[in-house]
Parts: C-alpha cells; sequence; structure tokens
C-alpha cells in the first residue's frame, strides 16, 4: 500500500499493515485491510501514524522466521500493539502470546477473515488466539479487499492449501489441505479486476495445476483457463505448476487461450531421481526432461521458470553434477536457488546425511553462476524484436520508464527499461506500449517506444 492512509472515523483507531511472505499471503493482507476499510477503521501504510499494527507473516524457511521475528521484535521496541497473523501465527500458536507481551493477538491462515472482530476485543483490552487448529477458509469475490499492488497488477487466489506432502515443506501444515474456488468466483471476481483496470492477472495457489480437483473429482486448470479467456484482461499469468499437472490438456489451454501468457513457473526442486524420491517429488528417470521437451513441443514460445533446493540431506557430488548438467542441458530463461532449510515437522527433518550449510552454499553459487550467461544469451537474442511492455513506474532521475515484458514476472525475473524513442512517446503506468530492445543483460532488458497499445 503505497504512500496510502485513509482516515475514516476520528473515534477509531488507526491500523498499519506490515506484509512479509509470499503473494498468497498478500491477497489475505489485502482481505483484511478491506475488511477493516469496510468496518469504519483507518488504515495506512506509515507505522509511525499506527495505533496497532497487523504483521501478517512468513514461517516457510528459516530465513522467513527470522525476518517476521525481527520485524516483530523492533515493532515491540517502538511501543506498538501488535496484531499477528499469518504463517508464523499458525506455526507457533501456542508459544507467541506468551513469548512478546506486546502481541495482542495472533491469527491464523484460516481466520483472517475475523481480523475486525479480534481488533474490538483488543481494543477492550483482551489478548486474543484466534488460530484454527486446521485452516478451512478460502476468500472469495464477495470479501472485501483493499488492494496494495500497482493498479494494472493483481493477484487472484484460485485455491488455499496443498493435498502433497513434499519431504522438505511445511506449506500443508501451515495452510491445511487444498480447497478450492468455484470456477464462477474465480471469473466474477476477475472481472471485477478487469472493470478496475487491471492489465495483469496473475493466478496463484500453492499447486496452480492442482486446481478444481477437491471440487470437480479432477484438475479444472483448463476448464477456468478457458473460461477467463472471456474476461478483457491482456495478459493472464500462471504461478506454481506441479510437474505432472502440466498435461496436454493444460498446455493445450496456455497455447489456445490468447489472453493466457506462456510462461510456466515449474519448481522442479531437483534432477536427479534419488534426490527427487527423497524429496517425495515425480522421480522417474528423465520425468522433467521429458516434461519440458513436451512443454517445448507444444508452445515453442514457452518461457520456463523454474526453482531449485541444493544441499537437501543426502545430495552426494554425484547427484549436484548432475542438477549442474541438467541447468546446462535444459537451459531455463529463469532460474532460483535456495540452500535446503530443515523444517521441524517435515519428513526432510529427519532424514540422516546433512550437508553442511558452506557446500551448500557453494553449489546454489555455482549453479547462480552456470544459469547467468544462459539467461544473459536468451536475453540478446530479444536485441532488435518488437515486445509488448506494461509500463509500472517512470525512474525520477533518468526518466526512463520502467515496465515488464511477458517474459518477466513481478519481484522475480527482470525488467524492461525503456526510452521515449524517436517518437517522443511517453507512456503512463499502468499503460501497455510496443518497444524494440536495444540492448540485454544478465537479468533486464533495455529499449525505446515505438507505438502505444490501446489495451
Amino acid at each position: 500500500m503505497s504512500h496510502t492512509e485513509i482516515v475514516l472515523n476520528e473515534d477509531k483507531p488507526t491500523v498499519a499493515f506490515a506484509h512479509l511472505g509470499c503473494e498468497k499471503n498478500r491477497i489475505d493482507t489485502e482481505h483484511m485491510l478491506g475488511l477493516l476499510v469496510e468496518a469504519g477503521y483507518n488504515v495506512s501504510d506509515n507505522e509511525q501514524h499506527a495505533t496497532v499494527v497487523v504483521v501478517n507473516t512468513c514461517s516457510f524457511i528459516q530465513e522467513a522466521r527470522e525476518e517476521s521475528v525481527r520485524t516483530l521484535v523492533n515493532l515491540a521496541d517502538q511501543g506498538k500493539e501488535i496484531i499477528i497473523a499469518g504463517c508464523l501465527a499458525q506455526h507457533f500458536k501456542d508459544e507467541l502470546l506468551e513469548s512478546l507481551p506486546e502481541a495482542k493477538a495472533i491469527v491464523g491462515t484460516g481466520d483472517y477473515q475475523h481480523i475486525v472482530e479480534v481488533l474490538k476485543k483488543v481494543e477492550k483490552g483482551a489478548r486474543i488466539n484466534r488460530v484454527s487448529n486446521t485452516p478451512s477458509f478460502v476468500g472469495n469475490e464477495n470479501l472485501p479487499r483493499f488492494r496494495t499492488t500497482e493498479q494494472a497488477v493483481a493477484y487472484l487466489k484460485v485455491a488455499e492449501g496443498c493435498d502433497y506432502r513434499c519431504a522438505f515443506c511445511i506449506i500443508p501444515n501451515l495452510r491445511g489441505n487444498q480447497r478450492s474456488r468455484t470456477i464462477e468466483s474465480i471469473v466474477a471476481e476477475a472481472q471485477k479486476l478487469a472493470d478496475e483496470g487491471v492489465k495483469e492477472l496473475i493466478l496463484i495457489s500453492q499447486i496452480t495445476t492442482n486446481y478444481g480437483k477437491d471440487l470437480y473429482g479432477k484438475p479444472y486448470l483448463a476448464n477456468l483457463l478457458h473460461a477467463l479467456g472471456e474476461i478483457n484482461i491482456p495478459w493472464i499469468r500462471i504461478h506454481y505448476t506441479y510437474p505432472t499437472g502440466l498435461t496436454s490438456e493444460v498446455l493445450s489451454a496456455y497455447r489456445d487461450v490468447p489472453n493466457v501468457l506462456p510462461y510456466l513457473d515449474i519448481p522442479l526442486q531437483h534432477s536427479h531421481p534419488e534426490v527427487l524420491q527423497a524429496m517425495n517429488r515425480p522421480w522417474q528417470e528423465n520425468f522433467n526432461s521429458s516434461l519440458i521437451s513436451q512443454i517445448r513441443n507444444q508452445l515453442p514460445e514457452a518461457v520456463i521458470r523454474t526453482t531449485l533446493i541444493v544441499g537437501f540431506p543426502g545430495e552426494t557430488e554425484e547427484h549436484f553434477e548432475h542438477l549442474a548438467s541438467f541447468i546446462q542441458t535444459q537451459r531455463f530463461d529463469h532460474v532460483g536457488v535456495f540452500t535446503f532449510s530443515p523444517e521441524i515437522g517435515t519428513k526432510a527433518y529427519q532424514l540422516p546425511n546433512k550437508v553442511e550449510r558452506n557446500i551448500a552454499e557453494s553449489r546454489r553459487d555455482r549453479l547462480m553462476a552456470i544459469q547467468q550467461p544462459i539467461s544473459a544469451e536468451l536475453n540478446q537474442k530479444l536485441i532488435s524484436t518488437k515486445v509488448d511492455v506494461l509500463i509500472e513506474k517512470h525512474n525520477p532521475e533518468t526518466g526512463e520508464m520502467i515496465g515488464r515484458s511477458k517474459r518477466f514476472a513481478p519481484e522475480v525475473d527482470g525488467q524492461v527499461l525503456l526510452h521515449p524513442g524517436a517518437g517522443g512517446f511517453q507512456a503512463s503506468p499502468g499503460s501497455m506500449v510496443s518497444a524494440r530492445i536495444t540492448s540485454a543483460g544478465v537479468y533486464d532488458l533495455t529499449g525505446e517506444v515505438i507505438k502505444l497499445l490501446n489495451i
């Protein structure tokens, strides 16, 4: 919520939010903001102006927990009243109120819809534990929402929770099992966002390729994409696809629905069958390589992002070299690499043959060193080509327009830096332009505007 303050009622306290973690968490924050605004509370993006600060926390890995704790301690040192929401509250529901006196309430991942009720009790001096043991709620288009992203970009949560049990992942413990929204509900919210001028809609859930399985008896992502093809939003991007869910039917929907971008975010995690089997991931020999070939055959324009884990217990040098070779061979457009984080409550926490952290970090650095020239070369192939760019902001020092092409997802990928070009074109944030790429780096592209698009 950039530079925003809404004062509705001087008799009500002002509430600020500190948002941490993933975009699924961001949507929960936006719903809490919407509920508070609807209830007449004052909201601000400036914690100094707030009486109460709601910290929507992340607890996915140790580093995320440490960031959440630092944020909480910093606010406590400022004398702020704190409500702890999100994954850390779900994870440590029995300890947080006791360990942090400044915390007036904790709110679980399946309980954020009660934020107004919780705040009213806090105002009366109560300390509240509103954390369900098993999260079961999922928001829909009828739940108030105050968006915090740039006006042209919106996230839409199609499902909550996860039915899979990857050995390294704590998310099912924090978010519960998968519960999907109906196609009708998702389309209704997408239409609302289109009416607000959204140009890019990003569908998210823990495993979006599993969307609808709990409702319809089988995955229904292809059906959902065809339904969303009727919505007047130029770009629809899908995050977090599970390898086995990228069926021919789903890939055909990517190809046939004009506003669905051929951008595939596939967290493969590793390449070696032994490591994948230990991770409780699809592990059959050459499964991942065959999947990438199938995608590129059905979607020649596919942009593929993957994330990988190094240092998983039992990962040998042989396993790692297999992964390094896999990266070199597959030539992904974008790669993120994480070192293994042992999470209490997961199967991997108990596994023997731990990999020393310095070795894991060295492996991460080596993978990134392999990937960077690949990314640079793929970007350089775009020089002299025309691409559509969604403008997101201006650089006040250089006057450059800064945006993204279809190849780049927000936050995790590169940017396109644009000059007005010979036509002297200037485009405002939220608009789309056609641009010619003039140079390329490892992550970002540079170009000039050649046409303003009326999209």
